[in-house]
């Protein structure tokens, strides 16, 4: 039974490996396919897991049921949903939210990758979950190098024994990600498996001048992207991206709001205008041109509203402040080549011209991608910028 087990860790082990140098577009590096051999991704996944295919709704997948379907999720490169709704049971599947997973494993040495680490070096994970990025920083890096910080107690208990299991023991701290884990500090790295709308000055603060952080990233129109920060002499940190890889959002800045709870409401009287320019060639297109817009539109997000009952409308385009202080709608009738689209606006602001001159932005700057795109993080804020630092505008709000 021994070697037959062992037997499935070795194929199943290779297997992935193999997919993983794929995506990479080249072998893996021997220092991280020797620390994925010696800890096989089984192992640190629950009994419990979620699963999805093609979008749809996650069905629940009990190892002790289906052990065929457990066990290839395991090995598959792909993400593998371990807990929903932050721990809660529901009676409906169709309302699960995933809130803790084992990221892709192409990402995961993706982003082991981008880390350039060297033996010796110092790391502050933030997102423990399972506890298998940590386990493979610990076989390249030691324990005593290794801190991960996980904020749900039952994820954080979960992770520790999978560790202890299978002989790691880094230092292991169940807290709020958010604010780092000063006592540890300096480190030469810092890496979060969750991504974030903003990046937290303590992890620039803790990290040593010449080290990096490694987040991924999620602004409220676009979701995608790994920032790759150096840190500074003078305690500010620069960097550019690496497109495309969705991560949950950090719990601490989740974004709670509701259009008809909190946004729009029925005392608001809003102006009636009209623009030519299409819903759908900036809330639904290319990964690369939200995520640019989402760099210039900072605080903006939007929601799409199909057939919402009102007449002469067949799909309407909904965008807010994150405060919730402003907001639009545009209104498709449902005509073909249609020139000319309905605006409605409430609040202070003008979001859809907003929009808009974000739009000629992107065109007049012959359609950046992330690979055009950076950040510098200062203790004061966020500044986006194109092609280079000194091109850069507020992110919150661009100028």
């Amino acid at each position: 039974m021994t070697d037959s087990r062992n037997n499935l860790e070795q194929v199943g082990t290779a297997g992935l490996l193999q997919a993983v140098s794929h995506h990479l577009g080249h072998d893996m590096a021997p220092e991280w396919r020797k620390a994925a051999e010696a800890t096989p991704r089984h192992r640190f996944l629950p009994d419990r897991i979620w699963l999805s295919s093609d979008g749809d709704e996650f069905a629940l997948c009990d190892r002790g049921h289906d052990p065929e379907r457990w066990f290839a999720a395991a090995y598959a490169d792909g993400p593998v949903v371990t807990q929903i709704n932050d721990g809660q049971e529901v009676d409906d599947l169709s309302d699960a939210l995933p809130s803790s997973s084992a990221s892709a494993p192409s990402i995961v040495f993706q982003m082991l990758e981008l880390l350039g680490l060297e033996p010796g070096m110092r790391i502050l994970e933030i997102g423990t979950g399972t506890g298998f990025n940590a386990a493979l920083l610990s076989h390249r890096l030691g324990d005593v190098n290794v801190t991960t910080i996980e904020i749900d107690p039952d994820v954080a208990e979960l992770a520790r024994a999978n560790l202890t299991a299978n002989g790691y023991a880094p230092t292991l701290i169940c807290g709020d990600g958010s604010q780092g884990w000063d006592a540890g500090a300096p480190y030469d790295r810092v890496m979060a498996t969750c991504s974030v709308r903003e990046v937290p000055y303590s992890w620039i603060n803790q990290c040593r001048p010449g080290g990096v952080v490694l987040t991924p990233w999620c602004d409220d129109w676009s979701h995608g992207g790994l920032l790759r920060l150096t840190v500074t002499d003078d305690g500010t940190a620069t960097g550019r991206y690496s497109p495309d890889s969705a991560f949950m959002l950090m719990r601490t800045q989740r974004l709670d709001l509701r259009l008809f709870r909190d946004v729009v409401l029925d005392e608001h009287v809003p102006t009636e205008s009209t623009t030519t320019l299409d819903p759908w060639a900036v809330a639904d297109s290319a990964f690369e041109t939200q995520f640019a817009l989402g760099h210039r539109l900072g605080d903006l997000w939007y929601a799409w509203h199909h057939d919402p009952e009102v007449e002469g409308v067949a799909t309407r385009l909904w965008v807010a402040t994150t405060d919730g202080d402003s907001w639009a709608a545009v209104d498709w009738d449902g005509a073909e080549n249609t020139a000319h689209y309905t605006v409605w606006q409430h609040g202070p602001r003008r979001l859809w011209e907003e929009v808009e001159a974000a739009h000629r932005w992107w065109l007049d700057n012959d359609r950046p991608g992330p690979d055009r795109l950076g950040l510098t993080v200062t203790p004061e804020g966020h500044t986006a910028w194109l092609d280079h630092p000194a091109n850069g505008w507020p992110l919150g709000r661009p100028s």
